[in-house]
């Protein structure tokens, strides 16, 4: 519940039980009868002003919309975080390509590939049957990035609007030292003494056997690189020489690494939303490189506050890395910028702006929920 601009707020991503629970492999863009009844419980007994959903827990707040004839009103935000208004299996990729949009002869195969027979044409056609709905019941959708919405077909205006997943102020504020390169840091053990790459990221969406046969083409003195992240099924069993994974690591131990690396980089290679970690490395005082895909360009400016390169191309992704290992001034000079850019990231400015929404769709100061974003949508 959140209260801070006067706007009492519930915030769907708290799921209640039966909605995206770790006992279900999969939920469908269907009200959750277990989430609706939870849901229905809170507002009656906390009467928020406005309800903030994500993603396709948003379809159990709109029964409530349907069933509020009791007098209980509240304006329904919906933040998007991915493909998932247009794109049944969220990630708006096709045959390792960004997908030309949902059509049946595309969507079908392709979810039944990823959920499987039964479970597959069921979410495509539900995932179309609810944009309607959602078109006419919610008040205003939020996206993390342009890329979403643009994936979405969500036309941005009065009632549609971007805003940015966020890094806590702290990691900027009073942290000035952490951007020094060679600051001595007490690491935890097994950590290698010194290394000078980051990859926050092991899939293959993510661009791992791109960033590894880049970093093997870089030659025997190639600096050590150390790979942070979780392991899945097309993790590569074999590394080159100087690379290392370290699997599951806490929070703090991610972010203390992104402080002590030379640079971070990031290729990935699908429509990456708005990912933390671009954020994150930018805040902790270094350089980042990263691909032309998704999300990351609303974060990077290449050769402001990064490099960009095409996403999968192994050549110019080399070409990037060697730059930055040859050219202690650009790597100065592009963290400098990022610890800048990313001031506009912050949990305090994404608060601020996520408050103004609140404020536009609470019923008690406009009068009535007749607005919806049914205008902002193309189809």
């Amino acid at each position: 519940m959140h209260r801070g601009s006067g706007a009492q707020v519930c915030h769907g991503c708290d799921a209640p039980p039966g909605v995206y629970s770790t006992s279900r492999t999969h939920h469908p863009p269907v009200p959750d009868p277990l989430g609706v009844r939870e849901l229905a419980r809170i507002t009656r007994q906390e009467r928020p002003h406005v309800v903030h959903a994500h993603n396709w827990i948003v379809n159990s707040a709109l029964a409530l919309r349907r069933s509020s004839g009791t007098g209980m009103r509240f304006g329904l935000v919906l933040t998007l975080h991915d493909f998932s208004h247009v794109c049944a299996t969220k990630r708006l990729m096709r045959m390792g390509s960004a997908c030309e949009g949902p059509t049946v002869a595309r969507c079908l195969p392709c979810a039944t590939a990823h959920y499987g027979a039964a479970v597959g044409p069921l979410t495509v056609a539900t995932t179309a049957l609810m944009r309607p709905w959602k078109r006419r019941a919610i008040d205003h959708v939020v996206c993390v990035s342009n890329a979403v919405a643009d994936g979405n077909h969500i036309l941005l205006g009065p009632n549609a609007s971007v805003i940015p997943n966020f890094v806590l102020d702290e990691m900027l504020l009073g942290r000035a030292g952490d951007a020094v390169e060679g600051r001595t840091e007490e690491v935890p053990p097994g950590w290698p003494t010194e290394f000078l790459l980051l990859s926050a990221s092991y899939p293959r969406d993510k661009g791992l056997p791109t960033l590894l046969r880049a970093y093997e083409s870089l030659g025997r003195k190639r600096p050590p690189l150390l790979l942070v992240g979780r392991r899945t099924s097309d993790t590569p069993t074999h590394l080159p020489d100087g690379a290392e994974m370290c699997a599951e690591w806490p929070h703090d131990h991610v972010m203390a690494a992104f402080r002590r690396c030379l640079f971070a980089v990031l290729p990935s290679n699908c429509l990456d939303a708005c990912p933390t970690t671009v954020l994150e490395a930018m805040a902790s005082g270094r350089a980042v490189i990263a691909t032309k895909t998704g999300g990351i360009v609303d974060a990077i400016v290449d050769e402001e506050n990064g490099l960009l390169v095409p996403p999968g191309d192994e050549y110019r992704l080399a070409e990037a890395v060697a730059r930055l290992l040859n050219d202690a001034d650009l790597r100065a000079r592009l963290a400098a910028g990022g610890r800048k850019r990313v001031q506009r990231f912050t949990a305090s400015a994404v608060v601020e702006r996520l408050e103004a929404v609140y404020e536009r769709v609470d019923p008690r100061n406009s009068g009535d929920l007749s607005n919806t974003y049914q205008a902002s949508v193309d189809g």
